[in-house]
């Protein structure tokens, strides 16, 4: 009894208390222009086995009071169960009769023992739960065990709560395994980690930054181009990466650190001044059709490690909630609205106009179902830091293949790399240069001005200071334009891409109009419409036309 008496008040407070937010008005605000949609998502696991002092009542109890601080500021979100939690009765009671519009339950996609020996598998695991990829991944087990795995998951999902899961997340999931979730369980909603280098042993580089993508029908992590080629179950990019740092963190190591909205990592997530400066950014940027981030945390990190960060979070959400300035839903809710709302992946972008503290550093991300770009200025200087090309026929070795170690990779097609082709002490990128007093310079200016006005249309100003005029691009979903504005028919200017020095690049032949790459066995390239390449120290600069330069990122 005395296990049963708190658990019971635990379950009654939080269902009497949820403010149920209407569906009509939900739908009216997600609907407007530009709305910032906000998805709070709790992970949970049974087990830890990583650290002998979190228990399971340590896992259950962060759960309890992730529930209670969403319950005390009235705020929707989603929780994914792992399939040891799924079947323990703790959880079902915990979970089982809260409001369904106001909390979610759906399926948390790593594979731990008990799922794999009730659909007659073997277990491979070090531990009832082994986080490597090879084991506690989808990705370590056939087409066919997949399916079976799914099919045990779901019955007792329904089972225990009585219909199916509407989403299913997981730092990745393999292609078959969401084409069969969809076709058979009718997901509406998946989600997967932000992009990282090494983390956990897991690598997903290059895809769509943010906000959410239909997949292409043969790469999970690949934009489809073309309705017919992907799969209709918006992708969602989780964790709240930071769009400044995140980047380049971990440049001349093996794996990255993580800069994330994650609560439990003290100088971002759980500190109050990032924050407040990561949701005044959220709210303010342009974002072009709509801006999205993941709140929330795994059980595994504890809720003392998670409480600060949740104390500072869950009461700015509200507010910002309450001033009609961001959209709170489930993540079921917000995969219906977007496919409701999108025949194909839009185009969007995050825009960080005023960095935390004392830096100068701005940055914008632009993504469409074509390509990726990220611009940062730094040092009043403009270095475009990465562009990659997303193509619906570019498989993913997981989509048959069985991964057979506890590394994975998912990659897209690079045309400009940051990270990769970087060292700790020389950055890559195409730097904006001028030929003044017959010497090569960078092009200095002030701060820039980003804005998404024209529908599809993301377009910078750029005033520049080595010499009057101001630098104007507008990036479309197929296609970068970049000109100079001003009185500027005698200046020289250009872009150049340099790189460490010490990476394989992609570039199979650089031709005046066109370059001609090839990576992981995929051909592709870039063309220039206006303005031409040439060929510099193993790379190329881009000169313009009549002040003007025009890249084409859309042709395959």
């Amino acid at each position: 009894m005395k296990r049963i008496l708190p658990l019971f008040l635990c379950y009654t407070i939080i269902s009497c208390f949820f403010t149920i937010y209407g569906q009509n008005e939900n739908s009216r605000k997600m609907n407007n222009d530009h709305p910032r949609i906000i998805n709070i998502i709790n992970f949970v696991r049974l087990l830890e086995p990583r650290d002998q002092a979190i228990t399971k009542e340590v896992l259950y109890r962060t759960v309890v009071s992730q529930l209670e601080i969403m319950k005390e500021y009235k705020l929707k979100g989603t929780f994914l169960l792992q399939y040891d939690a799924l079947i323990d009765p703790r959880y079902q009671q915990l979970f089982k009769d809260l409001p369904g519009d106001s909390i979610e339950i759906g399926a948390w996609w790593e594979i731990p023992q008990p799922l794999v020996e009730k659909a007659g598998l073997k277990w491979r695991g070090r531990y009832p739960w082994d986080w490597h990829a090879d084991v506690g991944f989808s990705t370590g087990y056939t087409p066919e065990e997949r399916e079976k795995l799914i099919d045990v998951y779901m019955a007792d999902f329904r089972k225990i709560f009585g219909y199916y899961p509407r989403s299913a997340g997981s730092w990745f999931i393999d292609i078959h395994s969401l084409t069969y979730m969809y076709e058979k369980y009718n997901i509406v909603a998946s989600c997967n980690c932000k992009d990282q280098s090494g983390t956990d042993g897991y690598t997903l580089w290059g895809g769509y930054w943010n906000q959410a993508y239909y997949p292409s029908r043969i790469n999970s992590y690949m934009p489809a181009q073309n309705e017919e080629n992907q799969l209709k179950v918006p992708v969602f990019r989780m964790l709240g990466s930071d769009p400044v740092r995140q980047y380049d963190t971990g440049l001349g190591k093996a794996s990255q650190g993580v800069i994330s909205l994650e609560p439990v990592y003290p100088k971002a997530g759980g500190d109050e001044k990032w924050v407040n400066w990561y949701f005044n950014e959220f709210v303010t940027g342009s974002c072009m059709e709509f801006a999205y981030v993941q709140a929330g945390q795994e059980n595994s990190f504890t809720w003392d490690a998670m409480k600060k960060g949740y104390e500072i979070q869950m009461p700015l959400i509200s507010k910002l909630r309450d001033q009609n300035k961001v959209v709170v839903n489930t993540l079921a809710g917000t995969g219906l609205w977007f496919s409701n709302r999108y025949r194909v992946t839009p185009a969007t972008s995050v825009t960080i106009n005023n960095d935390i503290g004392d830096s100068d550093l701005k940055t914008v991300w632009f993504n469409s179902r074509f390509f990726r770009m990220n611009i940062i200025w730094e040092d009043s200087t403009l270095r475009i830091r990465d562009i990659h090309l997303f193509d619906e026929k570019f498989p993913s070795f997981y989509t048959t293949g069985v991964a057979t170690s506890n590394q994975v990779s998912f990659f897209t097609l690079p045309f400009v790399d940051g990270y990769f082709w970087s060292t700790a002490g020389k950055k890559a990128g195409m730097r904006f240069k001028a030929i003044m007093d017959d010497k090569e310079i960078l092009v200095k200016g002030g701060d820039p001005v980003i804005t998404d006005s024209v529908p599809g249309v993301l377009q910078i100003k750029w005033p520049v200071n080595t010499f009057p005029g101001t630098l104007v691009a507008e990036i479309r979903e197929m296609e970068i334009m970049i000109r100079i504005d001003g009185n500027v028919r005698k200046v020289k200017w250009f872009l150049e891409l340099t790189t460490s020095g010490n990476t394989q690049l992609p570039f199979r032949e650089i031709k005046k109009n066109k370059i001609l790459c090839l990576s992981d066995g995929m051909n592709y390239s870039v063309s220039a419409l206006n303005g031409y390449f040439r060929k510099r120290s193993g790379t190329f600069i881009i000169l313009p036309q009549k002040d003007k330069l025009t890249l084409d990122t859309g042709k395959r």
